[in-house]
């Protein structure tokens, strides 16, 4: 099935009582039973909802999985992860990664045992020098976040395989649609679907699909028991939002290039941070792993200094200053102050953030407009 039909169709079904198309809300917190025991395969609205499962399956389909558990946001989903492993185990992760999931290893994780070491991946055959017996998981983004660096996800699964290790991938930035980790040999993807699936900056939401029935199995355990779940109605939005995922990630592919050449035409601009030129690092690679190079962008300035990047972020018209990113309207950002602030300022710029860089995500608006906007608070 390919993609387009894929995520319209793929894991849901239309409802059996009605034959409602949409997969209806199931508004309810526990449902009743015949007796103890004695039930339709939903008990209490933590452990399972109608609605939950239907996404829950899309999810799945659209990721080339077997198995998909929904959160209550992607932050949730990576907590519920880390709680499959125990005191002294070690997960290697890249340097350029969320800021909030920096704070959550960092400052949630590590004072209970597990240890972290963040890494430059941009080249995958340095990470088995960092490999040790207690290593249980390579954790990477790609493309990164802000910096957009590629890592090649089929060489680190190699190199997790060997190890004994697993490979889990923020899949966030890339969306379903450019990218499918567990094809090139990743034990784990996760999402946060508030972004590029959900794509209309309504709801939060977090996801992780894998091919592997005893990791799913510990999951779901740990989903109910934790209890970091969705609502229905979220379930309901990220199932209406995985329907257009295809057509809104081709406008914002599409929308990205224009930007990301317009703004290394640009006098004003210094460097932008866009893995489809035929000159980044990684192009090679993300070529050959991305179905295309999505809309996210970051760009430094020639005058690199904070006050000149605050300028440009405060006469947007068009592009909203907001932290998030994937949905239907474009963004602008600094990651400095914002999605990244809990990463220590010594470390950020060691790994190449800069105070002054400023991270957009490119909305599907016409393109001539987003460049107007983006010329007139340049100027």
């Amino acid at each position: 099935m390919k993609a387009a039909t894929k995520f319209i169709h793929a894991g849901v079904h239309p409802d059996p009582s009605t034959g409602a198309i949409m997969t209806p809300i199931y508004q309810t917190s526990t449902f009743v039973q015949d007796g103890p025991g004695k039930h339709k395969g939903y008990e209490y609205a933590r452990t399972q909802n109608p609605t939950r499962t239907q996404l829950q399956n899309a999810l799945a389909a659209a990721e080339n999985g077997k198995y998909g558990i929904s959160f209550s946001s992607g932050l949730a989903a990576t907590d519920t992860l880390l709680k499959l492993f125990k005191p002294g185990d070690e997960i290697i992760s890249t340097n350029d990664l969320y800021g909030g999931t920096y704070r959550l290893m960092r400052k949630v994780w590590e004072p209970y045992g597990l240890k972290f070491r963040f890494i430059d991946m941009s080249e995958a055959g340095t990470i088995s020098s960092y490999i040790t017996p207690a290593t249980k998981m390579i954790w990477l983004e790609t493309p990164t976040n802000p910096l957009i660096r590629i890592i090649d996800i089929k060489a680190c699964a190699a190199i997790a395989k060997q190890a004994g290790a697993l490979l889990a991938v923020d899949n966030t930035f890339a969306s379903p649609y450019l990218q499918n980790p567990l094809d090139l040999g990743a034990d784990i993807v996760m999402h946060s679907a508030t972004k590029y699936i959900g794509g209309h900056s309504d709801v939060v939401h977090g996801c992780i699909i894998t091919n592997d029935k005893e990791i799913a199995d510990q999951l779901y355990f740990l989903q109910n028991a934790c209890g970091a779940v969705p609502g229905p109605q979220d379930c309901f939005l990220l199932l209406r939002g995985l329907k257009t995922l295809h057509v809104r990630m081709q406008r914002h592919c599409e929308n990205g290039e224009q930007i990301a050449h317009f703004l290394r035409r640009h006098s004003k601009v210094n460097k932008v941070h866009w893995c489809g030129f035929e000159d980044h690092p990684g192009y090679a690679i993300a070529k050959a792993q991305m179905h295309g190079f999505g809309g996210m962008i970051s760009f430094e300035l020639k005058d690199n200094t904070l006050a000149a990047a605050e300028r440009v972020l405060s006469s947007t018209k068009l592009f909203a200053c907001a932290e998030s990113l994937g949905g239907v309207e474009s963004l602008i950002g600094h990651p400095a102050s914002m999605t990244h602030a809990s990463i220590p300022r010594a470390e950020r710029i060691a790994n190449g953030l800069a105070d002054s860089l400023i991270r957009l995500s490119v909305g599907i608006e016409d393109a001539d407009d987003l460049k107007a906007d983006l010329e007139q608070a340049l100027g």
